[in-house]
């Protein structure tokens, strides 16, 4: 099994993506752009940053991808991936391909759910960010998480 770092560090391209340390909500925005191309605004894809104690990424992971308005997302596979990378913080990322950046009660209770899942194992949710193609929301800039 091949370690997280290693595995994770890269983005869809195959470029490496460099061990960044995320300070703020814009810099995670920034970041996960990485993950995205012309897919920002065709359909959700939904994925996991990976940090350890001094919120250095070493890690990240594609959770789901779904239609237009929507990607169904499995807060156990995001607990395996953050337990898996021995990860002690995660942030989470999603786009809405509206263009809308206003989280819906759905991506709100979601995040509750993994937040609270992923106490269980020390481990910290610091943010959610929302994607759109010209801007982000943060859960943690708006006190939602």
């Amino acid at each position: 099994m091949k370690k997280a770092k290693e595995f994770y560090l890269t983005c869809r391209d195959g470029e490496k993506l460099e061990q960044t340390t995320i300070t703020s909500s814009f810099l995670a925005a920034e970041y996960c752009r990485n993950f995205y191309f012309e897919d920002l605004e065709i359909y959700e894809s939904f994925f996991l940053l990976m940090l350890n104690p001094s919120n250095v990424v070493i890690g990240w992971a594609k959770i789901a991808q779904g239609g237009v308005s929507t990607a169904v997302v499995d807060p156990k596979i995001i607990a395996k991936f953050a337990i898996d990378s021995l990860c002690t913080n995660v942030i989470l990322c999603h786009n809405h391909p509206s263009g809308n950046t206003k989280p819906s009660e759905a991506d709100k209770s979601l995040t509750r759910r993994i937040k609270e899942g992923l106490l269980l194992f020390d481990i910290k949710t610091l943010d959610h960010i929302i994607l759109t193609k010209n801007s982000y929301f943060s859960f943690s800039d708006e006190d939602l998480i």
